[in-house]
């Protein structure tokens, strides 16, 4: 805190008296005293007529930190709070909203928060892996309970906080176990990849991935990027609805990606965000991962929970490592690339190994995960009837979505007369719609229209209303054909 000093010095009015043994302050001693003393470099003097007023401030010990940017994602919310007009729209944030754009809460989570309140749970603190029965089910639901990984017992499941926390998690794994490895990153991405990595201070490059002459999936640029990477490299992949594109790679194309992470040696690192909530099929958004498990490769994957479930406070994902089959670590002397490196002599289950190295990460990172959604996920996943239940509303909110981007598309196509062909939003897939709009015919979007997104063009139609798309195709043609 800071502290202030004021001493107030007569000018031209000395003391009459000088006691012997006192100093006389009118005399000149009194000046030379002053003048002796060690000046404070933080002191400001100030003369107000006859009183010198001398003002000692401590300067901060932060002042050399500078005002952080803005976050490009959640500063668009901010943004549009602050804005008045009625026909505002916020298609920044991925999060869902009803038809009435308005939060929406489960069904299914209300029935496993009422069980809890029933059961009378605590509050106990969790194991630093977190729930047993949530890492349990999160992992059957990512590979399937019959997949052969599961049954092997060969993923390592910890309970992350979000995607967030569990991409962080698997960066500091790689960082402290695979040293000067590089991760690739499509480009675009999520605006938090870049940051998670740096902060890990893991190296990464990206690769290609978004063409915008045909505003789809560059796929020879990918293959190329990933094979020229160096050998070993983890390649980060969007499990499905690709953040920010909405474009996802065929069937067949995730088998060529699988070939050629496969040739060079490279570890796969899933990022699945949307599980279920993207095409409205838990299975079919699982296809990827599990074609990479069912190759027997080493993977990471990280899950959340904040789409499918709604659970975005609750922070509430997980990060899987899968690990090569057990019978042949323990034959063989670890001296290849992979999981392995975590011990330098033979051993039988690589995944309690990399758990234990999981834990002992988050220990000062965090310590403990939070119970609240972890429990309503288990009660959720793991209770047939709650199961189902979550399933047909994870249709019903992907459907409305779906409508909404039929209806986008419908009213484009209407609305310009130019020809341009809008097809490439029905291509897409997920609560995301990569426009193709660039930074400035973003910023027209927000500063004419008042419609709130982030600069790359990106819009989260889990924000848009039926009833709005026409407003909304009229703000995007206006700003793709006269704003340049």
């Amino acid at each position: 805190m800071a502290s202030t000093m004021l001493s107030l010095v007569s000018a031209s009015m000395p003391l009459q008296e000088n006691h012997k043994g006192k100093m006389n302050l009118g005399s000149s001693d009194c000046g030379s005293f002053f003048m002796k003393e060690k000046r404070n470099p933080f002191t400001k003097t100030k003369s107000f007529g006859r009183i010198n007023m001398a003002i000692t401030v401590n300067a901060s010990r932060f002042e050399g930190i500078t005002m952080a940017p803005p976050d490009p994602i959640l500063g668009v919310s901010e943004a549009f709070r602050a804005d008045n007009n009625e026909m505002k729209l916020n298609l920044g944030v991925g999060a869902y909203r009803t038809e009435e754009l308005q939060p929406y809460v489960l069904n299914v989570v209300k029935k496993a928060e009422n069980l809890m309140l029933e059961r009378g749970e605590n509050k106990e603190y969790l194991p630093i892996e977190g729930l047993a029965v949530f890492n349990k089910v999160t992992a059957e639901l990512l590979f399937g309970a019959g997949n052969p990984v599961i049954e092997q017992q060969r993923v390592a499941t910890v309970q992350g906080l979000s995607g967030t926390g569990s991409l962080r998690l698997a960066a500091a794994l790689i960082e402290r176990y695979f040293p000067g490895a590089k991760v690739l990153i499509s480009s675009p991405t999520w605006g938090n990849h870049k940051n998670i990595f740096n902060d890990a201070r893991v190296p990464w490059s990206e690769y290609r991935y978004y063409d915008p002459k045909t505003v789809g999936l560059d796929f020879d640029g990918m293959i190329s990027d990933i094979k020229a990477a160096p050998e070993g490299s983890f390649v980060l992949l969007h499990g499905c609805a690709h953040n920010p594109t909405g474009i996802d790679p065929t069937p067949e194309q995730w088998e060529k990606i699988a070939d050629v992470i496969q040739e060079k040696n490279h570890i796969p690192f899933f990022d699945v965000a949307y599980q279920g909530f993207a095409s409205g099929s838990l299975d079919a958004d699982a296809s990827s991962v599990r074609l990479f498990a069912a190759r027997g490769m080493e993977l990471l994957v990280a899950q959340s929970y904040s789409k499918n479930l709604g659970l975005y406070a609750e922070r509430i994902g997980a990060i899987n490592v899968v690990c090569s089959s057990a019978d042949a670590a323990a034959r063989e002397e670890i001296v290849s690339s992979g999981f392995f490196r975590l011990s330098s002599s033979r051993f039988l289950n690589a995944h309690l190994r990399v758990k234990s190295q999981l834990k002992r990460i988050a220990r000062p990172m965090y310590s403990n995960p939070p119970i609240h959604g972890a429990r309503i996920v288990a009660n959720v996943v793991g209770d047939p009837a709650l199961f189902n239940e979550w399933k047909e509303e994870m249709e019903l909110m992907a459907g409305r979505i779906k409508n909404v981007r039929k209806k986008l598309f419908d009213s484009l196509s209407a609305k310009d007369k130019s020809g341009k062909d809008w097809s490439f939003i029905l291509k897409q897939i997920g609560m995301f719609s990569f426009t193709g709009l660039s930074n400035v015919q973003s910023e027209n979007m927000t500063n004419k229209w008042h419609v709130y997104m982030t600069k790359d063009g990106r819009i989260s139609l889990a924000g848009l209303s039926l009833a709005k798309c026409q407003y909304l195709a009229d703000a995007i043609i206006d700003s793709f054909h006269n704003v340049s």
